[in-house]
């Protein structure tokens, strides 16, 4: 693609880049086949093609955004399933991240729009904040019933209502800063990324992650001064919020490192895993000694799943008999490139592992998407359950928070992989399979 950016404007590092993005571009349009804003509303302008172009002329012309590339920006879900399909290696993540930024500073959203998306960057990365509001979501239920109108504020409020679970859990062990020995002979040291909206909303999947790594001989440290990675605000253009919070994160885990050392930095939160895989770009331009940080903890950042195959993970269970239809979060599938060891690892531990169709397209969680667009969200929401439901599985299992929750209460039970990989080495059944059980007695009583 040809650009036109002055040399004072190539002077900007973030334009610099984006510009050797678009060059790559070559307009074939193979991105749109696996887009999945695009495969519903079918416009153009809603496929990575035409955000490209818009993005291009809103950067190029160096103006503020207006309110149709705001619109079609918004709609995207960063699933970045066109990465995966795109011949030319667009590196599109960084362009519509970059475009996400320009909006932020430039354009001036309605007022109930600042509202809402204020409350959930301040909210969502706080665990104790999260935790309040979701108490006073509870409390709020029966007001839902009155949110009528066919407003996007109103539908944004009733989509924050329902998402909210009926129960919160209390906070396991993993909240608090703490070493948690291996057994037996250390095989191995790392730290674990306990998250921000996980720990509030499944505190089981940090519990079964330390569980399972502990007993097969690795370490796992809950570093002092750690918290949200930083992708919740940085996917809604708050790039000061969110390096802050990465900042942050990278001189935790590089006083680790530095001390006792690491071998990984483990990660059970595919959306988190991609962001932090990703701070040695984010802090490209940084000073030496920060950019040279954030680097060692991007290339030390893995999935639990590719630490539990590095260590050689093994079952101590005979096989459930249990069929799980595997959900591969687009973080983990498109931006991380892990595929086959989830899978590999379950189908290790004794399940059967089934893949729905059209695996590849998004479930609508994406972040805040599910609350900031519920109606597209909740489209993709219904569409993948009815792939998950022709699979006649058991359990639905996913490596990203955001997938469980959005996909929980769908009519089959969920669970983290972790969770049913540390169950079958031995640890406690996770509420999926007790409700799996359940099912498959009544389905045979009938």
């Amino acid at each position: 693609m040809k650009t036109e950016f002055t040399e004072a404007q190539l002077a900007d590092p973030d334009i610099r880049e984006s510009n050797k993005i678009l060059r790559t571009c070559v307009h074939c349009g193979f991105c749109t086949a696996t887009c999945p804003t695009f495969v519903l509303l079918g416009d153009e302008l809603d496929s990575p093609r035409g955000r490209i172009y818009l993005i291009k002329d809103m950067l190029e012309s160096g103006r503020a955004a207006s309110k149709e590339e705001v619109v079609h920006v918004d709609r995207c879900l960063s699933c970045l399933s066109c990465m995966t399909t795109c011949p030319s290696g667009v590196h599109y993540m960084h362009l519509v991240d970059h475009a996400r930024h320009h909006i932020e500073e430039t354009y001036r959203r309605p007022l109930m729009e600042r509202l809402i998306r204020a409350t959930l960057a301040v909210v969502l990365p706080r665990p104790a904040l999260f935790r309040a509001a979701l108490a006073g979501a509870r409390l709020a239920q029966p007001v839902k019933a009155l949110l009528t109108g066919r407003s996007t504020t109103v539908k944004r409020l009733r989509a924050m209502l329902d998402l909210a679970p009926s129960v919160v859990p209390p906070p396991g062990p993993s909240a608090t800063a703490m070493v948690h020995r291996a057994e037996g002979v250390r095989r191995g040291r790392v730290a674990l990324l306990t998250g921000c909206a996980q720990t509030v909303l499944a505190p089981s999947i940090n519990e079964a992650t330390i569980r399972l790594l502990t007993r097969m001989g690795i370490e796992v440290v809950v570093t002092a001064g750690q918290g949200c990675c930083g992708a919740l605000t940085h996917h809604m253009g708050r790039q000061d919020s969110s390096h802050a919070l990465a900042r942050r994160n990278i001189d935790a885990w590089v006083r680790e490192a530095e001390g006792e050392g690491l071998d990984a930095i483990v990660i059970n939160a595919s959306g988190c895993g991609t962001t932090v895989k990703d701070y040695g770009h984010m802090f490209r331009e940084a000073e030496p000694g920060l950019r040279d940080r954030a680097a060692r903890v991007a290339e030390l950042a893995k999935d639990v799943s590719e630490v539990l195959a590095m260590f050689d993970y093994q079952p101590a269970r005979e096989p459930p008999g249990i069929a799980v239809a595997y959900h591969a979060a687009c973080s983990l599938q498109h931006g991380q490139q892990i595929t086959g060891v989830p899978k590999s690892l379950l189908e290790n531990a004794g399940f059967e592992v089934r893949v729905p169709a059209e695996a590849h397209l998004c479930c609508g969680s994406a972040g805040t998407y599910n609350i900031l667009q519920p109606e597209i969200a909740g489209k993709l929401r219904d569409r993948k359950l009815g792939f998950l439901h022709r699979t006649g599985a058991d359990i639905v299992a996913s490596g990203n928070i955001g997938c469980l929750t959005q996909l929980g209460g769908g009519g089959l039970p969920v669970a983290h992989t972790v969770e049913l990989l540390d169950w079958m080495a031995g640890g406690p059944a996770p509420a999926a399979v007790m409700a799996a059980r359940a099912r498959q007695e009544t389905l045979a009583a009938e």
